[in-house]
């Protein structure tokens, strides 16, 4: 047997008794995510926060009712089964990584998650003989079923459109300050700040591994010194700039990359052939940093453009004329 699978079972092999208690398990966690939504999003987005409070409050009445069920028909011990016990059944994503996705991506979740509540309902009355139980799960499947309009009226009642939009416009400003704009300043300065010491090695040496060690070491440097810098600036608090781990993250990978892009043309062994790659590289690079100026610092993409290849190829001369004197 594979290890960690031979403990599985299958949905079909499962008894009444253990479909209820998987259902009841399923509900308690449902209840229990969304409840972490609304935590997690109190503060900063309150509408859709009591939308997910409602949420869980209605996965919990679910629950209640499938209690009710299980203590009519096998009494009050509950066994533990859990989804992760039955082979090929749906898991829930950890909360952590889709909270860390921002607000528009936990409301999708939402609505997937309601989706397979009403798919594991419909499959499990299906493998029931009990009227009274098998009444209850076809219930709960038309009630997940009907969560559309349901979701769609508490998006009314909570999430008006001038609350949405107030809350979408936060959860971008709070996606750029967070993410795009320590990633962009790291792209920008592992781009540009690399070119000099890579391209000046390579036409030093004319060899191409040890212009690859030069810039693999640039961009690694760049990448951890970036990434502390970021992290350590501002604990967002009070500038509301978000987690500094993020920004660290962020900044240091896109630092990383940005010099990466133009090292790893130098693993191909001819010199000309890795150094117009890398040049072609350089280019992309540059305007996708304007690209990027332009779509969320709503700065016109041909001064971004003028500003970002003007620099890049003051570096990039810069780095020729010293690695050829």
């Amino acid at each position: 047997m594979i290890p960690g699978f031979s403990h599985r079972r299958q949905f079909k092999d499962l008894s009444e008794q253990e479909v209820l208690a998987l259902a009841i398990s399923s509900e308690e966690d449902d209840g229990r995510i969304y409840s972490w939504y609304a935590q997690r999003l109190r503060q900063d987005y309150p509408q859709s926060a009591k939308l997910f409070d409602e949420m869980a409050a209605e996965e919990d009445e679910h629950r209640v009712r499938l209690i009710e069920e299980y203590r009519r028909r096998f009494g009050d011990v509950i066994p533990l089964i859990r989804r992760e016990h039955v082979a090929g059944f749906y898991q829930r994503r950890p909360v952590w990584l889709v909270g860390n996705l921002g607000l528009e991506r936990i409301r999708d979740e939402a609505a997937r998650m309601e989706m397979e509540a009403r798919d594991f309902y419909l499959n499990a009355a299906k493998q029931t003989r009990d009227a009274g139980t098998r009444k209850l799960l076809g219930d709960l499947a038309a009630a997940e079923s009907g969560h559309e309009a349901t979701w769609q009226n508490l998006l009314q009642e909570y999430l008006p459109p001038s609350a949405r939009k107030a809350e979408d416009l936060e959860a971008h400003r709070e996606f750029v300050l967070t993410w795009v704009q320590p990633g962009l300043a790291g792209l920008m300065d592992g781009s540009v700040s690399t070119l000099a010491p890579i391209f000046a090695a390579a036409f030093a040496t004319g060899n191409t591994w040890e212009t690859f060690l030069v810039g693999l070491a640039a961009s690694i440097g760049a990448g951890i010194s970036m990434g502390f810098t970021e992290a350590a600036s501002d604990d967002g608090t009070i500038s509301g700039r978000g987690s500094p781990l993020k920004r660290g993250i962020a900044s240091g990978v896109m630092t990383a990359v940005g010099g990466l892009g133009h090292a790893l043309p130098y693993l191909i062994p001819d010199f000309w052939t890795a150094t117009t790659i890398a040049m072609i590289i350089v280019f992309i690079e540059l305007w996708a940093i304007a690209w990027v100026q332009n779509r969320y610092m709503e700065t016109p993409f041909w001064r971004a453009a003028l500003q970002v290849v003007l620099g890049g190829s003051l570096v990039f001369a810069s780095g020729i004329l010293i690695g050829s004197a």
